[in-house]
This record gives structure tokens, sequence and C-alpha cells, in this order.
């Protein structure tokens, strides 16, 4: 997407934000140095071209692949797993606050808080009537994911990885996450600019814990993001 498509989708979030009503929030709390970008960079595995393997099947319905687990369980040895509450609530319940929970479910389904949209850079309330309005989204993209390496792990380390509630997840707007798709850096950067320093430390982060490669696109697009950052 060029200049002016970002222009764009920035103008139609906001003017969004303005009809709900929506706060802006301050820039992420913790944003990385630019120092510690450039760490992550020199860190990260680069390719040319991001590879397309085939194969990859996010559905779990019979007969399909459903090669990173069913959507949010709770069957997985990471962060939160076993602990008898799905990853989607439990992102949520660690991302908004005010959270208030269904009673009699042990502190687990959240129907209610507010949410620091940081890829949007505004305040979202969120209620279960309207849960779908906020999505979780996979800050290196699962599709991508599978094209640069994942295909070849073990099904427990995929399925971990998707459920990561530490690394992985972010909640978001609704919009703003089908806006990324699976896109990469190079094909998609938050709205809110506020926050790019964070987004390319987290994506960083994420693909040096797991051993991810970005492509040289990402790199130069990251690597120019780091330029940017206090």
């Amino acid at each position: 997407m060029g200049i002016r498509g970002w222009l764009v989708v920035a103008l139609l979030l906001a003017l969004t934000a303005c009809v709900r009503g929506d706060e802006p929030v301050a820039p992420a709390p913790g944003s990385p140095s630019r120092a510690q970008v450039e760490q992550l960079l020199a860190s990260v595995r680069v390719i040319a071209e991001r590879p397309h393997p085939g194969g990859y099947e996010r559905g779990c319905d019979p007969g399909q692949a459903c090669v990173f687990g069913a959507s949010w369980t709770d069957d997985h040895d990471g962060p939160g797993g076993h602990d008898g509450c799905d990853t989607r609530n439990n992102v949520l319940a660690g991302q908004l606050t005010d959270v208030a929970f269904r009673p009699g479910t042990r502190d687990c389904v959240v129907v209610s808080g507010t949410l620091d949209d940081l890829y949007s850079g505004r305040r979202l309330p969120f209620t279960k009537a309207k849960a779908r309005e906020i999505q979780v989204d996979h800050v290196y993209a699962l599709a991508a994911a599978w094209d640069m390496g994942a295909s070849a792990w073990p099904a427990e380390r995929r399925v971990a990885f998707a459920n990561d509630v530490d690394l992985e997840l972010l909640a978001t707007d609704a919009a703003v996450n089908q806006s990324k798709r699976d896109s990469t850096p190079a094909g998609w950067l938050p709205p809110a600019r506020a926050n790019h320093c964070f987004y390319a430390g987290r994506y960083l982060t994420v693909a040096v814990h797991y051993d991810l490669p970005i492509t040289a696109a990402d790199n130069a697009v990251l690597a120019d993001l780091a330029r940017g950052c206090p």
C-alpha cells in the first residue's frame, strides 16, 4: 500500500473513532530505544523474500489441517496454558483495564473493560455484547510464520506460538486487525505512528525468540523505523 493508501486508512480510522467517541491514548509505555531495535535487527535472520511452501490451513473442522491447533485453546504448555481459561480471555484479562468477569467463571470470561489499543492509538470500550469489535492479533501473522519456517515445527510448538500471550498476541480494534491480515512490516504498520517503535520492537522480539526470519523488505522498513526511535 502506498503513502496515499495509508493516509486514507488513517483518516477512515480517525473518523470512525470520532463517531464512536473513542479517546486517544498516550504512546505505548516502555517502547524500545533506537539502540534496542537496532540490536534486535542485528540478531534476526534476514532472507531475500517470503517463501510460499503451501499447506497452510488454519481451520480445524473435519478434514482441515488445523496447523496451529484449535483457536485460543487452553491445551498448550506456554504462558497461560492449562489454566482453565481460553487464550482470548487470557489476553483480554491481561490487556484491558477496569475488567469485569462473568460470575461463576473463576475470573475467566471477560464481559467488559477498556482497551488502550496500541495499533490504533485509541481507548476502546469492550463489552461482551459487542465482543467482535475487539479482536486479538498475532503480531507475527500465523500465515507468515508458516511460510517463514513454522511449517517445519512440531505441532506442539506451533500451538504454543499461536497462543503466546506474553509476546505474540495483542488485543486491537477489529477493523485495524482485519486491515493487517497476514502482512509483515513491509506491507503493514499500525495506524498509530507514535507506536511504530513499539511495534518494531515487539515484531522483532517475536522473530528472534522463535528464530523466524524477516525479509529484506521488512528489514529495510524496520531499520527506517528504528532511526526514528528515541
